[in-house]
């Protein structure tokens, strides 16, 4: 595995103050993205916006704030295969699983875990989003 956090997505409570807050505040370069979600390019990664509610749901975990805090880590990697050996790595190494990976809404491949101290983490393939060559190895 080549270790790498690709993306930072914070749930949110109103993605639009959010925005304002990295864009104007920060001064976070914007990705144009979907009118739901935010991205902004950082130097060797993104950070995403993304409704709390949501992002909770997609996670399947509750968004009340007992086993969500209100953000997940991303490793993408370059295949559906990479996810299923990513996330078999990771439940070896004491994970807890919290969604198998499988096909999403969004035509991605994603699964979820928790690391020892419950921070959530997603393990995708995105078709769409892969910035590494095709070949890489997980």
């Amino acid at each position: 595995m080549k270790p790498r956090i690709s993306m930072i997505t914070l749930g949110v409570r109103d993605l639009a103050t959010s925005v304002k807050f990295y864009e104007e505040g920060l001064g976070f370069p914007r990705m144009e993205s979907p009118p739901t979600v935010a991205f902004f390019t950082l130097n060797g990664t993104w950070l995403g916006l993304y409704g709390r509610e949501a992002l909770a749901e997609d996670a399947t975990v509750s968004a009340d704030g007992h086993g969500f805090e209100s953000f997940t880590l991303a490793h993408n990697v370059s295949s559906e295969a990479g996810v299923d050996e990513v996330m078999r790595q990771a439940i070896e190494a004491g994970a807890t699983l919290v969604k198998k990976p499988q096909k999403v809404f969004w035509g991605g491949y994603s699964g979820y875990f928790k690391d020892p101290d419950g921070h959530l983490w997603e393990v995708a393939h995105n078709p769409f989003f892969w910035v590494g060559p095709r070949d890489e190895s997980v």
